[in-house]
């Protein structure tokens, strides 16, 4: 596994960084994030009822994405990133842009990008890339201790996870303009399997 930027080293796993080192958020899950790998898409679930669908870059097929069920461990606002000796200050030419939500998989996380068109292809090193309004949007929504579930091959499971509406505005703390389901939810339901 290629380590491109460890979160845990500058927070620890309960914490959001934001240059104030320690802030404290509340760790009880509230929300489930599921991807479908093959999709290239991430839904926000809480309590049974789909919140919000975004699109995303996932690991090409040479550092790809990790599976399986894990957490969100941290939090950073204009995160550095270390890459085999490489360093990138917060700013424009930061490849993880200016979110980074760590998981519990070592060394993967979803973030920004300063690529906005690799969203929605196989494109990152491993890590979940998202464009900058989206990665800011979920950001405010998700928590530290949330669970995120990857899924890298169709499931067996129809609908259940992705099937449904975006819920009204009052149910997440995100901003006003919400996007509509995506019309081809349906056919992406199928990838998703029960967790």
């Amino acid at each position: 596994m290629v380590v491109f930027w460890s979160a845990q080293a500058f927070a620890r796993e309960d914490t959001v960084a934001s240059g104030r080192p320690g802030v404290q958020e509340q760790t009880t899950p509230q929300r489930v994030l599921v991807l479908s790998i093959p999709a290239r898409k991430l839904a926000v679930r809480e309590g049974g009822r789909l919140l919000k669908v975004y699109d995303v870059a996932v690991g090409k097929a040479s550092t790809p994405s990790p599976t399986g069920k894990m957490k969100i461990i941290n939090k950073v606002v204009d995160p550095t990133y270390y890459h085999k000796g490489e360093v990138v200050r917060p700013g424009k030419s930061n490849p993880l842009g200016n979110r980074w939500m760590g998981l519990s998989a070592q060394g993967y996380g979803i973030h920004g990008t300063n690529e906005q068109t690799s969203v929605g292809k196989a494109a990152s090193h491993g890590c979940i890339r998202m464009r900058k309004r989206d990665v800011e949007e979920l950001f405010t929504l998700v928590r530290v201790g949330d669970v995120v579930v990857i899924r890298g091959e169709r499931g067996r499971k129809p609908a259940e996870i992705f099937a449904g509406r975006t819920a009204p505005a009052q149910s997440a703390p995100a901003p006003s303009t919400r996007r509509a389901p995506d019309p081809s939810l349906a056919e992406w339901a199928a990838t998703a399997e029960e967790f």
